[in-house]
């Protein structure tokens, strides 16, 4: 089987042979019921496809369908003229670059259906070419624009620019409204949406499909799909593995499963990963070593944001599909982004409960985030979490906590400046990583980090205190009974108290018992 791993064109994928899972349903639909669609999906996730997708079959291209569904739904099959900006391309670091990308895309248009000396600005060219395009070819005109706010996540630390990059889109986008007479179909994707002053602000006539029920699959693959086509390929994993075929798939669903677009929603895998998974017939972290996106620190490093909260907040629909710049709430961003998804829906009151939709991505998170808040590198996390865990398993708790302190010592604090938030978010991200190999089951009381971890032999109840004392982070534990649950438990129970000085910025004392 040919896995079209970063492959991003349907006509390469049809015609050299690739697995393609089939969506014309869906994009048959979108065109005959609708004119003018948005979509948000997290980065790697088929959209670029889907585009594709659409631009073969408005262009035309019936041989490419054969066998798929839309053969039998589509009888006219006509052929239209395609406009394909793709934004995807570009590092936006200049006032000049999104007017040179707009003018790269506008010039090539201009030479074939003609052009106004006098229009310089990029909305007015592109409502010009629109029309004489429609006059020319006699068909109204089919447009598709692929990660259309690219230019403004390359500038949310350069609010001046992205003002700037805002204003010119607004007007460029704007032309979908004012051309409707010469528009067939128009199709916008991006990782996000820019709420408030939004480059949509006066497209009222686009329909956003990010959390409409009915094209909740229609990018990424679903539990039913991978059946259909990659039965073979998932008996061939679990061989390859050395377990059973119902293991390979609870860890399919482990790792990549897990993505909701809407309340109650079906489930969805990333493909990114998922496909890596079954070409190279082993378990990764794909999705994240293509590399995070540089805008997801620069919105951690700007909002101060409590990590703890990330899966404890609860909001609307209206907040979380809709980015607004001045906002210092990075939820939005980091929902569409794929890291978070919705986990419940509180139908009563319109709440949305958000968390992590798989492991690779819960854990590929914390290990990302976890250089910025402690003295770790890029890349050494697994090495200080494994020796964590041998320190646990062993029961040697003063080799845990001198490493424990030497990994939160002289760091700069690169994301927040205040202490107590910063060994918040640290021993947050701690946790998470540890709870791979352990059971954290308690993260935070009043805002303090508490930690219960469970090894073969060992149960570790962790109290953790601030400008307070060892002494009395234990005597909370006695206090409060929190080793009343495992009483009856024959492990041996380890209770430790730990204080951070906020003066001097460290661990300054733990004592266990």
């Amino acid at each position: 089987m040919k896995y079209p791993i970063g492959i991003q064109n349907f006509e390469k994928i049809r015609r050299e042979g690739y697995v393609y899972v089939d969506k014309t349903e869906q994009i048959y639909r979108l065109v005959n019921e609708g004119s003018y669609y948005f979509l948000s999906r997290p980065r790697r996730f088929g959209k670029s496809l889907l585009i594709s997708t659409l631009d073969a079959y408005l262009s035309g291209k019936k041989e490419l369908f054969k066998g798929l569904a839309i053969e039998q739904l589509e009888k006219d099959w006509t052929e239209y003229l395609v406009l394909h900006l793709d934004l995807n391309v570009g590092e936006y670091k200049t006032e000049e670059s999104l007017y040179d990308k707009l003018d790269a895309f506008l010039a090539p248009l201009e030479e074939q259906y003609g052009k106004l000396s006098s229009l310089h600005e990029a909305g007015q060219r592109f409502e010009y070419v629109i029309k004489q395009a429609y006059l020319k070819t006699g068909k109204r005109i089919v447009i598709l624009v692929d990660e259309y706010d690219k230019p403004l996540l390359a500038t949310l630390s350069r609010p001046e620019l992205q003002d700037s990059f805002r204003t010119t889109l607004k007007s460029f986008y704007g032309v979908l409204k004012s051309m409707d007479a010469y528009i067939k179909f128009a199709f916008l994707t991006g990782v996000t949406k820019f709420g408030k002053v939004s480059v949509f602000s006066d497209l009222n006539n686009l329909i956003d499909l990010s959390m409409d029920e009915r094209y909740q699959t229609l990018c990424g693959i679903t539990e039913g799909e991978i059946h259909q086509y990659f039965e073979e390929s998932v008996r061939g994993l679990a061989q390859n593995n050395h377990i059973s075929y119902e293991a390979a798939l609870a860890r399919l669903e482990k790792d990549y499963d897990g993505y909701h677009f809407v309340a109650n929603g079906e489930g969805v895998y990333n493909p990114f990963s998922l496909l890596n998974t079954l070409s190279r017939q082993r378990f990764g972290r794909y999705w994240f070593e293509t590399g995070t996106p540089s805008y997801l620190v620069e919105v951690m490093k700007q909002d101060n944001y409590p990590l703890p909260d990330l899966t404890q907040e609860q909001v609307t629909g209206d907040f979380l599909n809709s980015i607004d710049s001045m906002s210092t709430n990075p939820i939005p961003l980091i929902y569409q982004s794929g890291y978070l998804t919705i986990k419940d829906y509180d139908e009563r009151f319109g709440f949305y409960t958000l968390g992590f939709p798989n492991k690779e991505v819960e854990e590929g998170f914390a290990d990302y985030l976890l250089p910025f808040y402690t003295n770790i590198r890029q890349g050494e996390s697994a090495f200080f979490i494994g020796n964590f865990i041998k320190d646990l398993e062993r029961g040697r708790v003063d080799d845990f906590m001198h490493r424990m302190s030497t990994m939160l010592a002289d760091t700069d604090y690169k994301i927040v400046g205040d202490s107590e938030l910063y060994f918040q978010n640290a021993f947050y991200l701690i946790s998470r990583m540890l709870g791979f190999y352990a059971e954290v089951e308690r993260e935070t009381s009043d805002g303090r980090m508490d930690m219960t971890i469970k090894t073969k032999d060992y149960i570790y109840i962790f109290e953790f205190k601030l400008d307070g004392s060892a002494d009395e982070a234990l005597k909370q534990i006695d206090d409060k009974g929190y080793a009343k649950p495992f009483a009856l438990d024959k492990r041996k129970l380890i209770k430790v108290g730990v204080n951070f000085s906020l003066k001097k910025r460290c661990i300054e004392e733990w004592k266990d018992e």
